[in-house]
């Protein structure tokens, strides 16, 4: 092949990323608009109005679980494709494993709006990365992509999803290329991820007028030695808390699905009346729905020091049973209102040390150190950049080999400190060890 025709072949597949990656960023745009702003009057109409509608959690589950049962299962060359998976089947169709199904958006939106209406504890973003994906497969099929950008737009999907969900373009198109494994970023998807992400972001805000809540971070400690130690240590907290909701919630869909025989409907059913109790039990719904309020006083007031144990045992079960939703949010509720409970014993100014756990408690989950301090640079614009970006590697390291999704694949060990097999998927790592 001459120099000529290389450079006509190079120019043809950076227009086509382009062109398909700002496709993807419309769509999820204005899907995502919608399901911020209905997500919300749906919270807001349970909340304010009709808070009666928790009772109604677990017939929720049942439609839930009739819905993925019925249409979230495909069978393509006999290998179940399940919707329920969530973005376990996002992160497989990168690898290349499995198949995105076109169908996926719809039935995750229908889900999670249910689950907000009726009380579940769970984000958004998960929603909006599913979408990202459904979307993406869509276009796969209309203009019948190759295998290698297949992959590729998959994961501008879910940087479009995730940049237009949280208002974060920089950390959205980091999202799609760090997400599925770890140990490397697939820097060979980071044009369409770029275009994507901040094309959903500008239509989701731009276009539609969302507004993304807004953390302050009022006072940012000095640089020192004795701030490092400090930041240092909280962040080891932080990391063992996701590791803390990784596993409860993981254990909770494991037992469940023994116990009902991966029945998902009597599954949600027994979560939803957990979840009823539950609330029953705490007198208030600060833990259903996304907790947006408490999350967002833990940066200025204190807040009940039992939170953040509290909200990762609603969401742990919500999710846990069958519902849907994102983890991105509950991790942040987590991660603050911890923060918020130490800052005393810490000496730590409140918002900085809530800001902390918010982006720390993320990363250990997610296993995403890079998209974290990205987060971190976005949502608080530069503030306590020194100590968000050792946060972010502390509590990665810490939270170890677990996850919020098994199907991430493990392309080199956090550490030499762990034994650790590359190649495996942490599902793999952990089934290992209860051998």
């Amino acid at each position: 092949m001459d120099t000529k025709q290389k450079y006509k072949n190079f120019f043809s597949i950076l227009f086509q990323w382009i062109i398909f990656g700002a496709i993807i960023g419309v769509i999820i745009g204005s899907t995502t608009a919608l399901l911020l702003q209905l997500n919300d009057f749906l919270g807001e109409t349970r909340e304010k109005n009709h808070s009666w509608l928790v009772f109604l959690l677990p017939l929720g589950g049942i439609v839930i679980g009739y819905i993925y049962t019925k249409f979230g299962k495909v069978y393509i060359h006999n290998n179940l494709h399940d919707a329920a998976e969530s973005n376990n089947l996002v992160i497989d169709s990168v690898h290349g494993n499995k198949r995105m199904l076109k169908r996926m958006g719809p039935i995750v939106y229908l889900a999670t709006f249910i689950t907000v209406l009726f009380g579940g504890s769970t984000g958004r973003e998960g929603a909006a990365v599913q979408m990202g994906g459904s979307v993406a497969e869509t276009v796969n099929q209309w203009f019948r992509i190759n295998i290698l950008d297949k992959k590729i737009l998959i994961m501008s999907g879910i940087s479009a999803g995730f940049g237009a969900a949280f208002g974060t373009p920089i950390a959205g198109a980091f999202m799609g290329v760090e997400m599925a494994a770890l140990g490397r970023i697939k820097f060979e998807g980071i044009i369409p991820c770029l275009v994507a992400s901040f094309t959903g972001h500008y239509i989701t805000t731009a276009a539609w007028g969302v507004q993304h809540e807004e953390f302050v971070i009022q006072i940012v400690p000095e640089l020192s030695v004795v701030a490092f130690a400090k930041v240092i240590f909280v962040s080891i907290l932080f990391g063992l808390l996701s590791v803390a909701y990784a596993q409860l919630r993981h254990g909770i869909q494991n037992v469940s699905e023994k116990v009902f025989h991966k029945n998902h409907m009597k599954r949600a059913f027994t979560g939803g009346l957990i979840i009823v109790i539950l609330t029953l039990i705490v007198g208030s719904q600060d833990y259903n729905g996304r907790g947006i309020d408490m999350l967002q006083q833990s940066f200025h007031e204190d807040v009940p020091p039992y939170a953040f144990l509290a909200k990762l045992v609603f969401t742990a079960v919500t999710l846990g049973s069958g519902f849907f939703g994102g983890e991105a949010i509950p991790l942040f509720f987590m991660g603050a209102t911890l923060g918020n409970t130490l800052h005393d014993f810490m000496n730590l100014p409140m918002s900085f040390i809530a800001a902390l756990g918010l982006i720390a408690t993320f990363s250990g989950g997610a296993n995403t150190p890079i998209v974290a301090f990205l987060l971190a640079l976005e949502m608080f614009h530069g503030k306590g950049v020194e100590f968000f970006f050792v946060a972010c590697f502390v509590s990665y390291i810490v939270s170890g080999h677990h996850s919020l999704w098994p199907s991430q694949e493990i392309h080199e060990p956090k550490s030499k400190l762990f034994n650790i097999v590359s190649g495996e998927t942490i599902e793999q790592v952990e089934k290992k060890k209860k051998h």
